[in-house]
């Protein structure tokens, strides 16, 4: 009677054990699948206008002008390239702000130091709409005049740039200092470290938060909707539900949008991250 050698029946366990774990993630993914498609269906029949009766009490869902809907939704949509415009220039904003903000508090420069923090605590320190209405009201009185784009970046670019600020910090601490020790012993200079030693392995850790830093940004943009200049999301949904008496059909068409944006930005920074991280695991 012959036997099969152990490493073919270890083979066959290991396919087993794969070919389970397989069917287990196919029908993880199916049940997500169907939960999300019966969570989309509730959500659409909560805004049908529909009467039921559940145990002798009756129940009314949300009731909505679909005609309203259909001939104001372009309008309100032609507000989304803006939003995305405002995020992109202040995630860049605060991306610069944010690295300066790491380098002066690592820097052992009194002044410098000083300087990160009080920037930090200050604007930390107030709200943010606080910022949007005083760079666009209050900068004028300097003779700095803003048009209520450039003093949308700007409030949100330094806002975003405070919090980061400490992303960026711990994303800078996270390179190990032996890496600095053998560069200087090899006399290369501070800048030279930061530039091509500390830097890019940083970036490559604080992307993912700023990524989250940037999706959370696309809603804020909402609130450079005060200055009554910026023909952004809300503010074309805003005018046009007060002009029609439609502010909640109007505010509803906003959130999809901001929705979908969130969704499609969200699975684009999943993508950036799943390559930085294959990129590592190829490294190691």
């Amino acid at each position: 009677m012959t036997t099969a050698p152990p490493d073919d029946h270890f083979a066959r366990q290991a396919e087993q054990i794969l070919a389970s774990q397989q069917r287990d993630a196919r029908r993880f993914q199916m049940g997500v699948r169907v939960s999300y498609a019966v969570l989309l269906v509730a959500l659409v029949y909560a805004f049908s206008g529909s009467r039921f009766t559940v145990a002798g009490l009756q129940f009314t869902t949300i009731s909505l002008d679909w005609s309203f809907i259909r001939s104001h939704w372009l309008f309100i949509f032609n507000g989304v390239w803006l939003t995305i415009l405002l995020s992109v220039l202040s995630i860049i904003l605060a991306t610069v702000l944010s690295l300066l903000g790491a380098l002066g508090r690592l820097s052992k420069s009194a002044p410098a130091y000083a300087l990160a923090t009080f920037y930090i605590s200050l604007i930390r320190g107030t709200p943010l709409l606080l910022q949007v209405v005083f760079f666009f009201l209050a900068l004028p009185q300097l003779g700095i005049r803003l048009s209520g784009l450039s003093a949308g970046v700007l409030a949100l670019g330094l806002n975003y740039g405070a919090y980061m600020t400490e992303i960026m910090r711990a994303g800078i601490q996270s390179v190990d200092a032996g890496q600095r020790d053998a560069a200087m012993s090899m006399g290369m200079t501070h800048f030279q470290i930061m530039r091509f030693i500390v830097l890019p392995q940083a970036l490559r850790l604080v992307i993912p938060p700023i990524g989250n830093q940037f999706i959370a940004m696309l809603k804020d943009t909402s609130l450079i909707s005060v200055t009554g200049f910026v023909w952004e999301l809300l503010w074309r949904a805003q005018k046009q539900g007060r002009a029609n008496f439609r502010s909640l059909e109007a505010l509803l068409i906003a959130a999809v949008f901001y929705w979908i944006i969130t969704i499609i930005f969200s699975a684009f920074q999943a993508q950036i991250e799943q390559r930085l991280s294959r990129g590592y695991r190829s490294a190691l």
